[in-house]
């Protein structure tokens, strides 16, 4: 058991690993070619207690932290489903929530996430706009005791399934301060656009969202007004550690499917692990998970200890998505031509890593990141 994992976490992985290998790996081909994971399986999820783990009990939650988070996303990753929308609703979404949510708004959404219910989605990304986010365009105006919300969002994950949007706004066009607005996606003037066509994660149900002068109540907005950049700054900390804990689970399962497929597979009357160059190979993509794993293990206990720095999780965000990248690659090379068909779990994962480097804010803008600390004070 690893050091930064209590009991309890390893109890939570044994009952997510069963759900998983049981209800979510037989299907994932499926998945795939419909472009989208059916609600049943949220809400099989959810009754099985794996959604939402900072949830508290008051609401229906499970009462955990962020080791079961951990836990659950590193379970996905080691069967290469990333794509499964599970993290981003139960570890990103719902703890917007938590930390900023008032009694009464979580009391009305949180049940339903926890269930596997209500799907919640973050909304930020805009056509054209990068990694600027202060430059949106969406707009609420205030009207009365309402907002009035204009404008469109893409890249959104869950986008399909979504029925609950946390959305990034502006109340002034000429200002660059944000607001955190909730809207439930049957009110009218609300619209998803259709599921984009991507390069991998093929079965998560990304989309383009509308809003065509949709009318929500104040009581709506999460947070105060103005204060949702600061909002959104203070959770990518967290957000950027899921990318680097995925990165290095992803590489540890892929890893461990090399090896047996390198001694399994034969040619030239040996086994592909019997030539010093794939044992060679093999020993540095340890070397180098290895030392990945032990940096990403002291980040998330600085998470439990509400410790973690926009430095830290920019360092594991970056250099988790870039050497998955990297070590897949070479992963990848060992399999010859099986390992670009896509019946072996290499090829997906693969082609599904690529997006680590620019979702989350791009590898450049860790860099930017990290390199605003070392100006000496």
């Amino acid at each position: 058991m690893r050091a930064v994992f209590r009991e309890d976490h390893e109890m939570f992985r044994d009952m997510a690993r069963r759900f998983i290998d049981k209800e979510i790996v037989p299907h994932l081909d499926e998945w795939e070619k419909q472009g989208i994971v059916p609600k049943e399986i949220w809400q099989k999820a959810g009754q099985a207690g794996l959604l939402c783990s900072c949830v508290s009990e008051e609401f229906g939650g499970p009462g955990g932290d962020y080791g079961h988070s951990a836990v659950m996303i590193e379970e996905l990753a080691r069967v290469n489903a990333t794509a499964i929308g599970f993290t981003t609703h139960s570890e990103i979404v719902a703890n917007y929530f938590v930390a900023y949510g008032n009694k009464e708004q979580n009391a009305k959404w949180l049940p339903g996430m926890v269930s596997g219910d209500t799907i919640g989605v973050i909304a930020m990304s805009e056509p054209g706009i990068g990694s600027d986010l202060r430059s949106m365009r969406t707009l609420a105006r205030r009207e009365g005791d309402e907002y009035v919300i204009s404008g469109q969002k893409t890249f959104i994950t869950n986008g399909g399934n979504a029925d609950l949007v946390v959305l990034a706004c502006k109340l002034d066009p000429a200002s660059r301060d944000l607001t955190l607005i909730c809207v439930e996606t049957d009110r009218p003037g609300f619209s998803k656009g259709r599921l984009l066509d991507k390069i991998g994660l093929k079965g998560q149900d990304t989309s383009e969202l509308f809003f065509d002068d949709v009318r929500v109540p104040v009581s709506n907005r999460l947070g105060e007004e103005n204060k949702g950049f600061n909002y959104l700054t203070h959770q990518l900390a967290w957000e950027r550690l899921i990318i680097g804990i995925r990165a290095a689970a992803s590489v540890d399962s892929l890893l461990a499917d090399t090896i047996q497929y390198t001694v399994d597979r034969k040619v030239f009357g040996k086994t592909v692990f019997d030539f010093q160059n794939t044992r060679f190979k093999l020993a540095e993509v340890k070397a180098k998970a290895t030392m990945l794993r032990a940096f990403i293990d002291s980040c998330l206990h600085k998470v439990l200890q509400g410790e973690l720095s926009a430095d830290e999780a920019a360092m594991a965000k970056l250099m988790g998505s870039e050497m998955q990248g990297q070590l897949l690659d070479e992963l990848l090379q060992l399999h010859g031509g099986y390992g670009f068909m896509t019946e072996y779990r290499i090829s997906r994962a693969w082609v599904d890593a690529r997006v680590a480097r620019i979702y989350g804010g791009t590898s450049e803008i860790m860099k930017e990141i990290i390199s605003r600390s070392l100006k000496p004070q």
